[in-house]
């Protein structure tokens, strides 16, 4: 349920609506708006009692209940977009934030040249894996710590943000302390341990959908994180697994517009992991930038047939470029900035 104020109420009288609502033993989320403040209820709640309880102040404007169970992450709870800040970038803005890179982090040479590459073509965002979740326990896990330090030395150099996989409660603190983004991976969307863990950070969370979840489905992993404490929640379209055998996976260019109507959280396409082929990524990426998504994030490598991982679905430096010169055309037209 929500408590709409009435347009302008003083700060004293919210405080007077929440510690109500807290004598009650609920939590509350505030929202505040340039006219109204939403007051969000959160817990078990027992509709009758709350307005009964609450009928009488005059400060407020309406009671409103949320049929759907995820709360913090609804778009009735907030009546703004979520923007989150770290440091010169914005996402959720009016800027769509590209994040490029390697799949995973092979070597200090190779991620610093990408590091480089990305940058001078327009990416805010260095993305890299140092823990790798592979299908085959014989293929290439990552290196670990190693590749943290090789990222947060490609990133010193080239002023860029890092985004990479946690994928274990017990290496958030390690992963923590080197990367500004954690990325909670498909396989890991409803680990409700690791997403509680991340949950009780202060870093965004880049939150990956799994590959047979429903939308309601990932709105209540990020409703695990936000309910932990953190609200700076980024949900990532990476395609959805079908009947389709062409493509590694389908990718659901509508879940843009269907998660905009649902929540204020803003929205990145991962067109790598949801085509599989290179050769498919920019009309993927084309398609999310023209339909309103706020950020994409795009496997690059120096030399995609040498990958140790994904070489099939990452681009070269040059066609790299090339495409996002092509996307800023695009996002000039539907109001956008890349």
């Amino acid at each position: 349920m929500i408590i709409i104020m009435k347009n302008n109420s003083e700060e004293k009288d919210v405080e007077k609506v929440v510690s109500r609502v807290k004598e009650l033993g609920y939590d509350t989320h505030l929202s505040q708006g340039k006219t109204k403040t939403i007051i969000g209820i959160i817990g078990d709640l027992d509709r009758e009692e709350l307005i009964d309880s609450l009928a009488a102040y005059p400060e407020i404007d309406r009671l409103v209940p949320i049929q759907e169970p995820y709360k913090l992450a609804n778009k009735s709870f907030k009546d703004s977009e979520t923007v989150i800040n770290i440091d010169d970038v914005v996402i959720g803005g009016k800027d769509i934030v590209i994040m490029a890179g390697p799949c995973a982090v092979e070597s200090e040479e190779q991620i610093i040249n990408t590091a480089k590459a990305v940058k001078r073509s327009g990416a805010k965002v260095l993305r890299g894996g140092a823990f790798k979740p592979r299908t085959s326990p014989y293929s290439f896990q990552g290196l670990h710590e190693t590749g943290l330090k090789l990222l947060q030395k490609a990133a010193r150099e080239t002023g860029l943000k890092i985004v990479t996989e946690v994928m274990d409660p017990r290496d958030v603190e390690l992963v923590g302390k080197y990367t500004d983004i954690f990325q909670i991976g498909a396989r890991n969307m409803q680990n409700y341990f690791l997403l509680k863990e991340v949950g009780i950070t202060d870093k965004p969370v880049l939150l990956k959908r799994g590959m047979s979840a429903t939308y309601k489905e990932l709105l209540m992993a990020a409703e695990y994180i936000m309910s932990s404490g953190n609200q700076k929640v980024i949900l990532c379209e990476r395609g959805i697994r079908t009947f389709e055998e062409y493509t590694r996976n389908t990718l659901d260019l509508v879940s843009i517009p269907v998660l905009k109507k649902s929540t204020h959280l803003p929205i990145v396409i991962d067109p790598s992991h949801a085509t599989g082929h290179w050769d498919l990524v920019g009309s993927a990426a084309k398609g999310a930038v023209a339909m309103g998504v706020d950020g994409l994030i795009i496997e690059v490598h120096p030399e995609p047939a040498r990958a140790l991982s994904d070489g099939e679905q990452s681009l070269k430096f040059s066609k790299f470029d090339k495409l996002l010169s092509e996307l800023k055309d695009i996002s000039r037209v539907v109001g956008r900035n890349i």
